[in-house]
């Protein structure tokens, strides 16, 4: 951070949070001229059909606390409507990969096309230089006597809340206009202390890592949006154990709400063709040692050798595990650990490391 400019422009995206709030305050002290921007999104309409709708990352109190951290830091407020654009980018794409029987990770598209994309686009247009959030993660950059030319993403220090598994689908273009100053404080605790110091009114706000526009339940949620298509149950050697009302009410390793009796039984596997359902009573049925990674992106500079030993994440909490990736012929990767994994879902983003790099990532196949 030192080589950057602290005289330019910086807009935080402001949640109402106490994370995002912290790293306007931390910013602001470090000499930047700071705004704030609410964004708004598409809100799911109330179960019970009235007016208005909901979503837990643009609420009006989240708002109301985006505010009122404006004001307490003395800087401008912005509040962006991207509405239309978060519905079509990131919940139609959920609800897509779902029909498809795939389990998608709608933060990471958000990041990438929302909140590292058009916030972005709209920050530059009114002038700031940079973007800043309160995400947990820290950014190395390279640079000459001029100007920075590559930026690596690195793991906050805070490693329990680390978030660079939902960034891997950033660019260089992007990661060149972003400032993350969460990502060196070494815990959550010292995030609300400072929050208190600075006397923003966000220190004791609850956090969630729920799907923003989800209220209550994945499923209550697709039932609202996707039709029922019933189709069997099936074990591993074909027999017919009952019925499902549609696979994208299911995801691998899921144990409870499948209505089997003489169970536990566990999501081993979902055929597409045939609309059925795969379960086991084995939950060793659910360890695999490999994957295939498809429309891979690499964060700064792809290796030129492969096989190449990293530690790869196959879900957000993942303790990243030792693998080999492999380059196969057309774009996709081969994963190759070296014990079992269990449960690797389809449509889950897959993330490799050397060291506190994030290097990259991809979609599982």
């Amino acid at each position: 951070m030192a080589l950057l400019n602290k005289s330019k422009k910086v807009a935080v995206a402001l949640s109402g949070g106490v994370d995002s709030a912290v790293a306007a305050a931390l910013l602001k002290q470090q000499g930047y001229e700071v705004a704030g921007i609410f964004m708004k999104f598409w809100q799911a309409p109330f179960n019970s059909g009235k007016s208005g709708g909901w979503n837990r990352c643009c609420s009006f109190d989240a708002q109301q606390r985006a505010r009122e951290v404006a004001r307490v830091l003395g800087i401008r407020f912005y509040v962006l409507n991207l509405e239309q654009q978060f519905k079509k980018k990131v919940v139609d794409y959920f609800l897509r990969e779902m029909k498809a029987g795939r389990t998608p990770n709608p933060c990471v598209v958000c990041n990438k096309k929302i909140k590292f994309g058009l916030l972005i686009d709209k920050a530059l247009a009114i002038g700031a230089d940079f973007v800043a959030t309160g995400h947990y993660a820290r950014l190395s950059r390279a640079s000459s006597k001029f100007k920075v030319q590559s930026s690596k993403l690195m793991k906050a220090k805070c490693k329990a809340k680390d978030q660079t598994y939902f960034l891997w689908q950033l660019n260089q273009k992007q990661l060149a206009k972003v400032l993350l100053p969460i990502g060196e404080i070494a815990n959550k605790t010292e995030v609300r202390q400072l929050a208190k110091k600075f006397n923003l009114p966000v220190a004791q706000t609850k956090e969630s890592q729920e799907v923003c526009f989800i209220q209550n339940t994945t499923e209550e949620f697709l039932k609202k949006y996707l039709k029922a298509k019933p189709g069997a149950i099936q074990n591993k050697a074909g027999q017919t154990l009952g019925q499902h009302s549609g696979f994208w009410f299911y995801t691998i390793g899921q144990r409870k709400g499948i209505g089997l009796s003489g169970g536990p039984y566990f999501v081993v596997d979902k055929d597409f063709k045939k609309n059925i359902l795969i379960v086991s009573n084995n939950e060793n049925d659910l360890l695999k040692k490999d994957l295939i990674a498809e429309k891979v992106n690499w964060v700064s500079i792809q290796p030129s050798k492969f096989p190449l030993k990293v530690k790869a994440q196959i879900r957000y909490r993942h303790v990243p595990a030792s693998a080999m990736l492999y380059q196969l012929p057309a774009t996709n990767y081969k994963l190759v650990f070296a014990k079992p994994q269990r449960a690797i879902t389809p449509g889950q983003s897959v993330v490799w490391y050397q060291g506190e790099e994030l290097l990259g990532g991809g979609v599982i196949s």
